[in-house]
């Protein structure tokens, strides 16, 4: 009889666990690659679980993918860029998604062009066709670009590409340029059989260009009636970041699992781009992963206002709220 309560007992106890562990469906910007590595990797190690949480990760179409799935509470959690995010709360007034933990504190908004086709510096631009998909976040800071550099906007031939079209018309010289991440951009067309030495890559960061780049967002109503839950998946990003720094090649295990058919030694370089060149910048190496610098959240709501106009004043506290980030020092990355 007694051993017959513990097993009830013990029933009881596995229900509740599993009762207690909350669903939480996140939403990528972009295909199963080296920088979402960190994600699955989170995921590998139980990181996610011992928050409680039972994750699942789903990929995207773009910079501007996962903002309408987390404000219609399709995904209470994603990845997308900030900038983008501003543009969607001018255009949806009270939409409940906000930003809450910064990723790319360097973002990867980029011109890649090749050097054979004349493509070096922002002025070559002047007189080229480039290849622009409509929804990449690259593009839509484009204009900040231009205006930064000083180059003639008019001057440039626009074309709209698709995705999965964008570095295979580069490669095949039927356009000089396009506009992307460093990351993806890059290797997909070293993997197309571009040489290395014919890519330049204008970062636009380099060039006067003073945004943020991709972040975690969240269901503002999710976030208020799950704040344990936000701020566990948080950590357990910052954990999955901080190993995968530490030791690429488990972070890229964990991707190649997802991605069978990929590159390990591409996605691997790819992570290690977006680790040097995006992640672990010189501020989060002295703050930490995830905060931002309100100076230059000012500034960059200023260069957005100089090629966007907004129907509402811009409010910084509306685009990122910092206080579902962990507090026990798991987001310091060295």
């Amino acid at each position: 009889m007694i051993h017959k309560s513990l097993m009830t007992f013990a029933a009881a106890l596995l229900a509740t666990s599993a009762v207690a562990e909350t669903d939480l469906p996140f939403a990528l910007d972009w295909k199963f690659e080296g920088p979402s590595a960190p994600y699955f990797h989170a995921l590998d190690a139980g990181y996610f679980s011992d928050a409680d949480l039972n994750v699942s990760i789903s990929e995207g179409r773009g910079s501007l993918d996962a903002i309408p799935k987390v404000a219609t509470g399709a995904f209470p959690m994603g990845f997308a860029d900030i900038n983008s995010l501003m543009r969607f709360l001018d255009q949806n007034p009270g939409a409940p998604v906000t930003a809450v933990m910064m990723v790319y504190d360097k973002p990867p908004f980029a011109v890649v062009g090749r050097k054979s086709l004349g493509v070096e510096a922002p002025a070559d631009l002047q007189g080229k066709i480039l290849g622009a998909p409509p929804p990449d976040g690259a593009w839509a800071q484009f204009p900040i670009f231009a205006a930064e550099t000083g180059i003639d906007a008019a001057a440039i031939t626009v074309e709209p590409v698709g995705f999965p079209t964008r570095e295979p018309m580069l490669a095949e010289g039927n356009i000089a340029a396009i506009t992307g991440f460093s990351f993806s951009s890059t290797l997909n067309l070293k993997r197309l059989g571009v040489p290395a030495d014919d890519i330049s890559v204008l970062l636009m960061a380099d060039y006067g260009v003073d945004l943020y780049g991709n972040a975690i967002i969240v269901n503002t109503d999710f976030a208020a009636a799950n704040p344990e839950a936000v701020t566990g998946f948080l950590s357990a990003v910052g954990k999955g970041w901080k190993d995968a720094i530490a030791t690429p090649d488990a972070a890229i295990a964990a991707l190649m699992k997802r991605n069978p058919a990929a590159d390990a030694a591409l996605e691997t370089e790819r992570l290690q781009m977006a680790i040097d060149a995006n992640v672990l910048t010189d501020f989060v190496q002295a703050n930490g992963m995830g905060t931002i610098d309100a100076d230059r959240m000012s500034s960059a709501i200023e260069q957005t206002k100089s090629v966007y106009e907004f129907q509402t004043e811009p409010d910084a506290s509306l685009y990122f709220d910092s206080s579902y980030l962990p507090s026990d020092g798991t987001l310091m990355l060295k």
